[in-house]
């Protein structure tokens, strides 16, 4: 059994995606808390960013907390703002982008294991 853990937003360290324009990630709580089974994880979608076509390993559950973007997931175009949700199956290519003049942010939930890295789709 894991210890419980509260962490404070203060102390939650964001960095950029290297693989975006104007993403950075937090990382919540992850394994390197304690977490055994999911990691959540915080971004921000900077006004002009965007992330290109790729996929991941691991399926993602997605929260959007405040700006609006969109997104894409296999052929289809998705506007989503403030309290929408997302689901996106392991596998599917995807891409973001936020023709905002606001700042996009979300949570995204993941089984733990090592998906930092992004495979770009053709």
């Amino acid at each position: 059994m894991s210890d419980p853990l509260v962490r404070r937003a203060e102390d939650v360290e964001y960095e950029a995606v290297d693989a975006a324009e104007g993403l950075s990630k937090g990382v919540l709580v992850g394994a390197e808390h304690g977490a055994p089974n999911l990691a959540i994880r915080r971004f921000t979608l900077a006004p002009g960013g965007s992330v290109p076509r790729h996929t991941n390993e691991v399926e993602h559950e997605q929260y959007v907390l405040s700006g609006r973007y969109t997104v894409g997931i296999e052929g289809e175009e998705y506007e989503v703002e403030a309290g929408d949700s997302l689901h996106i199956p392991a596998g599917a290519v995807h891409w973001y982008r936020n023709d905002g003049d606001e700042e996009g942010a979300f949570i995204c939930a993941v089984p733990t294991g090592d998906d930092d890295e992004i495979r770009l789709a053709e």
